[in-house]
């Protein structure tokens, strides 16, 4: 049953009004919701704020590595130390290391450039802090709704943003209703800002509607994978932050390993692949168990035993990939628009302080008087910021890195030790880049196949269990939700052309080649497992064809992620 038809019979959806709603419980939309509240008591004004998170709990769905600037945070909650933040473990220590296969050299710290320095800043669990926001946010009357997934954008007779409905609950497989089945909800509102995190699923269809890319370089993206130990106590070291190039990674597939000591023993570790990578036969999964076999990785985990696991996309092309921020009705904030300074490896600093920005600019507009206008104010005042000023330093790092861990190397050094050190903030260059990252796959018969070994249970993993540490879970009789445009395309393309791809990029084995003797059918096909999904999105952004789109599931479905 179409959409259409299911309104037609069920509906019309129940329909509830605010002057905001906010799409997406992180790190910047709750700071969005709370900057409003803010305004409006201190103007004495009434403002109505409501927050949409398709994960059981805000910080069910957060992942991130994290070494946290508090910088964004103190402007928005200067007493966030004494109300509790989880902000415990301040950064001790800064480990920049270039690694071969049984080697580690370390980078001489007056060598460091400013990029990997992280004084004042912490280690952190951004799942911890994104509940202690979600805590403040309701305490200042801001109604959060976990477990309800924004599944389609609502727009006015005039084109603009209107708000947004919630996805229907209780429709099977066939995509027929249940005895379960409930219809969606409309929320509609004087102004939308939508939050969802890298290449939201919303985000992606307001900027092709409204062309928000236009005349900016494609989005770049890397793929974040992450676990969390707990190490013997002899081998933490609370606040040491470990960065790593090189091995095992070609020289021309960019990325690198991190790994932050938390306080209790806890170790955070992860690595992250750039989706340009050309060899169809890469596994980012695999990269990451190997990763951690090396000596120097190895020494910090033995003995201790993995408690989490997890992944997600990370929007890296920087200022140059940024899309207009502001549209009809609403706006972007944070990763939806890609604010993460891939250089500094941080984007909490920059989704709080753009949903400060976006919360300023739709509060002035609310007192105005105005509705589902575009909220101009917003990318102004983000010109006029520290944080532009921040991702203007930084916009070359990913386009360096694309011509090589060499080439990527020095220029970083040059433009973030050498230049500073001369008095120039910002370099007087800027690389801008042409290809999107599905494009960049070469055919597998002109790559190498990469042998990765089996994994040994105890310091390496196969997807399997690794989605089971992640607690991810998804009603199994409910609509797939990642969807293919030709059914066609996995086999007669994918898989001739480049040895079915999917099957190595997913981090969580959602794609599997079934068949031909496999499953004891006869015809292969590509079966999809979307109840491992872990939302990541990597096969939304490398799918080459780009055949495979990912759309919400039901509310509340996916990981359910604890301590990450």
């Amino acid at each position: 049953m179409t959409p259409l038809h299911l309104l037609e019979q069920y509906g019309p959806r129940e329909a509830m009004d605010y002057d905001v709603v906010v799409v997406g419980a992180g790190p910047g939309g709750l700071a969005t919701a709370i900057r409003l509240k803010q305004l409006a008591q201190a103007a004495g004004a009434e403002v109505s704020v409501a927050v949409l998170e398709k994960g059981s709990e805000p910080g069910a769905h957060i992942l991130s590595g994290a070494v946290m600037d508090p910088r964004a945070l103190t402007e928005l909650l200067p007493d966030w130390a004494r109300s509790g933040a989880p902000l415990h473990q301040p950064v001790a220590g800064d480990d920049v290391l270039f690694l071969t296969p049984q080697a580690a050299h370390r980078t001489p710290d007056w060598l460091v450039p400013r990029n990997f320095h992280n004084e004042g800043c912490f280690v952190v669990s951004l799942g911890q802090v994104t509940k202690w926001l979600a805590e403040q946010a309701e305490g200042l009357g801001v109604d959060i709704f976990p477990g309800f997934a924004a599944a389609e954008v609502l727009y006015d007779d005039n084109g603009a943003v209107r708000g947004v409905a919630t996805g229907h609950m209780g429709l099977g497989k066939n995509g027929e209703p249940t005895a379960d089945f409930q219809l969606g909800m409309e929320l509609n509102a004087r102004y939308t800002l939508f939050a969802e995190g890298a290449r939201g699923h919303l985000g992606k269809l307001l900027i092709e509607r409204f062309q928000l890319d236009a005349g900016r370089d494609p989005q770049s993206y890397a793929l974040g994978i992450k676990e969390l130990w707990e190490v013997p106590a002899d081998k933490a070291q609370p606040g040491r932050v470990v960065h790593t190039a090189g091995w095992p990674l070609q020289a021309d597939c960019y990325g690198g390993g991190f790994l932050y000591h938390l306080e209790g023993n806890r170790v955070t570790l992860g690595f992250v692949t750039g989706l340009d990578y050309a060899n169809p036969w890469l596994s980012p999964f695999e990269e990451m168990q190997r990763w951690k076999t090396h000596p120097a990785i190895r020494a910090h985990l033995e003995g201790g035993r993995r408690l989490g696991y997890g992944a997600r996309a990370i929007a890296a092309g920087g200022l140059l990939s940024l899309p207009k921020l502001a549209f009809p009705g609403g706006a972007l904030v944070g990763c939806d628009a890609g604010t993460l300074n891939a250089a500094r490896i941080k984007g909490s600093h920059a989704a709080i302080k753009t949903g400060m920005l976006a919360a300023e600019a739709a509060f002035a507009a609310l007192q105005a008087g105005r509705s589902r206008d575009e909220l101009a104010a917003y990318p102004e005042a983000f010109e006029r910021s520290w944080l532009h000023e921040e991702l203007h330093a930084s916009r070359n790092f990913k386009a360096w890195f694309k011509k090589g861990l060499r080439v990527g190397a020095l220029m970083t050094g040059v433009e973030h030790w050498l230049l500073p050190r001369l008095g120039v903030k910002t370099p007087p260059w800027t690389l801008h880049r042409d290809k999107p990252d599905h494009l960049a796959l070469r055919p597998a018969a002109q790559c190498e196949p990469i042998a990765y070994p089996k994994p040994d249970g105890k310091l390496t993993f196969d997807r399997l269990s690794s989605v089971f540490a992640s607690n991810t879970n998804h009603g199994e009789d409910q609509p797939a939700h990642l969807r293919l445009l030709d059914e066609r395309v996995p086999l007669s393309v994918n898989a001739a052309a480049y040895a079915a791809p999917e099957t190595r990029y997913c981090p969580a084995g959602v794609y599997e080649l079934v068949g031909d003797g496999q499953d004891g059918g006869g015809q292969q096909r590509l079966q999809i497992n979307a109840q491992n999904c872990l939302h990541c999105k990597t096969c939304d952004i490398k799918d080459p064809t780009q055949n495979i789109t990912w759309v919400v599931p039901e509310g509340g479905g996916g990981p359910n992620y604890a301590g990450m």
